[in-house]
């Protein structure tokens, strides 16, 4: 399912913009907000997966009474768009917690980054504990963080659940539901995750033929990692690719 992103800006050409880029990066736009009103009107009704938020608004209210909004409850990643960068601004935003901070005139390339990288932050931040300020009273945290950067640094290799499960000294049963408790999915679906979302990057970025991409990430075969990537991304890789090459072509017909 792609993931949902909410634009709250007032600039319609920028608002534009973005809405272009999240689609070409196969997400999914749900709409632009001008003001607070009607940010929390649709965070509530459509409740998306990360909200794009431009500091400066019209009204009493600006882009960080939204993020107060969304920060109380923790559900809903944020990342403020904003030509501003002064000291006072900054100090005003940072204890909103942002998961990202971008400076209009912004790249495609830094918004794809940015909200690629406010996703998996926020995914792993019940297991990150550089984010909490309290000790945990628990271990689980520390023993899935080293699980799933073992999973990050070894997507080539082949990975058996049952021996991630045996890293954190867990019954197999008691390691798949704290994975899903903390991390949002199952061992099994977030190695998927992660090696789907590895091969878009080696699709946009190397000429690797594509059964090559699919035996470096582990795939049994080139038909399943075709079957895979169809069914996450709902296109072929071949098309993810040729759709790839079209727009970094016309990019670079319009500079």
């Amino acid at each position: 399912m792609k993931k949902k992103i909410l634009i709250v800006e007032d600039e319609a050409i920028i608002a534009s913009d973005l809405e272009r880029i999240i689609r070409k990066n196969n997400w999914e736009p749900i709409g632009t907000c001008t003001s607070f009103s009607q940010a929390i009107s649709k965070i509530d009704s459509e409740k998306p997966d990360l909200v794009l938020i431009d500091i400066c608004l019209r009204g009493e209210k600006d882009g960080t009474d939204i993020a107060r909004y969304l920060l109380r409850n923790d559900e809903i990643p944020y990342i403020y768009i904003t030509s501003l960068s002064d000291t006072l601004t900054l100090d005003r935003v940072k204890v909103t917690r942002p998961m990202g901070y971008l400076l209009k005139p912004f790249k495609p390339e830094a918004v794809r980054s940015s909200v690629e990288i406010a996703f998996f932050n926020h995914e792993h931040r019940k297991i990150d504990p550089i984010r909490h300020e309290k000790e945990y009273k628990s271990d689980i945290p520390f023993r899935l963080r080293k699980v799933v950067d073992h999973i990050t640094e070894n997507l080539d290799k082949k990975l058996v659940v049952s021996e991630l499960a045996h890293m954190t000294q867990w019954k197999f049963h008691h390691f798949i539901r704290n994975f899903k408790k903390y991390v949002g999915s199952t061992p099994y679906q977030y190695i998927l995750e992660q090696r789907i979302s590895r091969s878009r990057s080696l699709l946009e970025e190397t000429n690797l033929p594509i059964s090559s991409i699919a035996y470096d990430l582990g795939f049994q075969s080139h038909s399943n990692f075709c079957v895979a990537f169809y069914k996450n991304m709902k296109m072929s890789a071949e098309d993810y690719r040729k759709k790839v090459q079209i727009s970094k072509l016309r990019a670079t017909s319009n500079t």
